[in-house]
């Protein structure tokens, strides 16, 4: 299946950014490419680097203006598109959701970002509930999609539930970049981290895995920090974790992967991870910490 990866900076134009958007959506669909992966929250700029209300605004209820819009260039194109928008559920309630579009147009299905991170200058707690769909392969024309969002993917528990009701790849739309104050050693430590944890996933799983980050730099509206620096990086490992491709850390690029989705079957006969877990020893990741045991130093009578 030729998938294509589509690393983009964005403008604090809706409408310029859509337009990017849909001419590369044209420029990988007349390469071949049978299903877009797109980054997350391709819309706008990256708005959570600051908590304000009037960031509200730009949420829209799904189906709405941008699934229109997608699926308009899905059905034009013959793809399907993974897309990442700020979804109004109701007032008061949205979230971070990845919307599949089918290449007839129609809406896939959907997945609601299921962790939601709250660090300085990803202040997304303000702005997003966690997901209730839980970890759920989305069928469509070219497979059974994986799809998470970003902060999703440092979890393994998301990728397994994943890989075991179904999904034939793994995949993650992103946003994350560097703090301006790290210094160039730690930011290359966090970039590789993010990768090897993702290529970490595909091994365990047997699974391609697809992550698009954005890319470019981006002003703190607030003032009090530089910003962010997107990493770019958006790359394609296959199911031995090998590194099929990689965009650059630096500029907007469109890549397109041929993944070999029979190669998961042959990888799970070498590594049969799933034939061996231990599944009547797992109880405790049910836990958020397993303390020890409190032991009293009061005299006992």
């Amino acid at each position: 299946m030729l998938v294509a990866l589509i690393q983009q900076s964005c403008t604090a134009d809706v409408a310029v950014n859509k337009k990017h958007l849909a001419e590369n959506i044209a420029e990988v669909s007349a390469r071949g490419a049978q299903l877009v992966v797109l980054q997350e929250l391709h819309n706008t700029p990256y708005f959570c680097q600051v908590e304000s209300v009037d960031n509200f605004d730009a949420s829209e209820p799904i189906p709405g203006p941008s699934t229109e819009f997608f699926g308009a260039l899905a059905r034009k194109h013959g793809v399907v598109i993974v897309t990442s928008l700020f979804e109004r559920r109701a007032a008061g309630l949205y979230h971070n959701t990845a919307v599949v579009i089918e290449k007839d147009g129609s809406i896939a299905g959907i997945h609601r970002k299921m962790h939601i991170p709250d660090d300085p200058a990803y202040y997304e707690k303000f702005y997003f509930t966690p997901g209730d769909l839980g970890f759920r392969p989305i069928k469509t024309s070219v497979g059974n999609l994986g799809v998470q969002v970003c902060w999703d993917q440092w979890y393994p528990e998301g990728a397994r539930l994943m890989a075991l009701a179904g999904a034939d790849l793994l995949i993650y739309p992103t946003a994350i970049g560097y703090e301006s104050s790290d210094s160039p050693e730690e930011q290359a430590r966090q970039r590789q981290a993010w990768q090897l944890v993702q290529r970490g996933h595909a091994v365990a799983n047997g699974l391609p895995v697809v992550t698009v980050n954005r890319v470019g730099h981006e002003a703190d509206p607030s003032g009090p920090t530089n910003g962010i620096q997107f990493w770019g990086s958006s790359f394609v490992a296959g199911p031995q974790g090998e590194l099929l491709a990689e965009a650059s850390q630096s500029e907007p690029e469109n890549i397109i992967v041929d993944i070999d989705l029979q190669r998961s079957e042959q990888v799970r006969r070498w590594w049969p991870f799933l034939r061996d877990r231990r599944i009547d020893a797992y109880d405790d990741l049910l836990l958020r910490f397993r303390d020890k045991p409190f032991h009293s130093t009061a005299h006992n009578p």
